[in-house]
């Protein structure tokens, strides 16, 4: 069945649009804009890049699911809170009751040319990293039309990789589709054990998302993009590829744009990127892209539409403080209007 079929033919037919498998952390930051060697206090905040996708599916109407695993801790019950307020399920979410199981944590500090942002992980051995397929319920592997995880959680433990792949065939078996987003991470992994880790599992892959710079660098693809994004496709049987393309002119003005490939019907799609965009905060702003992109499709749209959808959540994240995309479908019809038509727009929304 060709993909777009899938989508319009399965709407309805599964509890869930999306189900997502990744690690949800506390994130903190200094607050005013100072560096985390010098504040004295921190923002509370959370974010993970997979409850970022499934939020924005969310957020945008779609019916989705959080698989992970937290500890049973004042820390947990925060987070669950947080879950649900994004209208995200927890059905799926295991909690840890032993001792030492701890939430991962990461450090933002929010940079200004020249001094780039930084990012400093605090998470090995969270409750998250020993999971097993044991621990998500039997009932989830039947009840998402798309299973959605990414690099990230790869790169945790081995015990992750080996999660990532088992679960990738239970969703299938199920008649799930698998979206994956490579979200290489330098300071989680090297880029040979990343490649040859990722590689392993894209024969499960229906639906991949991966940044131009990636698949030149850490994949050392070469060639121009199209035929870059076509490799993908006839050396795994990916049937949709999505590359973004980032330009950050420095940490406060951002260009972004995308492709996508559909092998199906051997197209590709473009958007006109959005430029000059005003950074706020660009965590969670690739995120955002891979979920606008999926709820389009949820929704039976075109991959041409799909695009669109895409960059304009990716651009309204980039404007919006924290992970998570605090905008609505309203929020984003507007964005793609003035995108659209970029003359003539009043200044304010009133």
């Amino acid at each position: 069945m060709k993909l777009l079929d899938f989508f319009n033919l399965t709407r309805g037919t599964a509890p869930y649009d999306v189900l997502g498998l990744g690690e949800v952390m506390l994130r903190l930051s200094p607050t005013d804009r100072e560096r985390i060697n010098q504040g004295a206090v921190f923002e509370k905040r959370i974010g993970g890049s997979e409850f970022n996708v499934l939020s924005c599916v969310s957020v945008l109407g779609g019916r989705c699911g959080l698989v992970t695993k937290l500890p049973d801790s004042e820390l947990g019950t925060f987070v669950i809170g947080q879950v649900r307020s994004c209208g995200v399920t927890d059905e799926f979410i295991i909690r840890d009751p032993g001792k030492g199981a701890r939430l991962g944590v990461y450090y933002y500090e929010a940079g200004a040319a020249p001094r780039k942002s930084t990012v400093i992980y605090d998470r090995a051995a969270s409750a998250v990293c020993g999971m097993t397929l044991s621990d998500i319920p039997a009932r989830a592997f039947s009840a998402a039309r798309v299973f959605h995880t990414s690099g990230i959680t790869l790169a945790l433990s081995p015990e992750c990789r080996r999660l990532v792949g088992e679960a990738m065939r239970r969703f299938r078996e199920q008649g799930a589709l698998i979206s994956f987003d490579v979200n290489y991470r330098a300071n989680q992994w090297g880029e040979e054990e990343a490649r040859d880790t990722i590689r392993e599992i894209l024969p499960y892959v229906d639906l991949f998302f991966v940044s131009e710079e990636s698949s030149r660098r850490m994949f050392g693809k070469t060639g121009t993009l199209e035929e870059i994004q076509k490799s993908y496709c006839e050396e795994y049987g990916i049937r949709m590829v999505a590359t973004t393309q980032r330009t950050a002119k420095s940490p406060s003005q951002h260009d972004f744009g995308s492709v996508i490939y559909s092998a199906e019907e051997d197209r590709f799609y473009r958007g006109e990127p959005y430029r000059d965009i005003e950074v706020v905060d660009r965590v969670g702003s690739g995120d955002s892209y891979v979920g606008g992109v999926l709820s389009a499709l949820c929704e039976g749209l075109s991959f041409g539409e799909a695009v669109e959808r895409g960059n304009a959540c990716a651009a309204l994240k980039t404007t919006i403080m924290g992970d998570l995309p605090a905008f609505d479908r309203n929020d984003v019809r507007r964005i793609i209007d003035q995108h659209a038509r970029p003359d003539g727009q009043s200044e304010m929304n009133r």
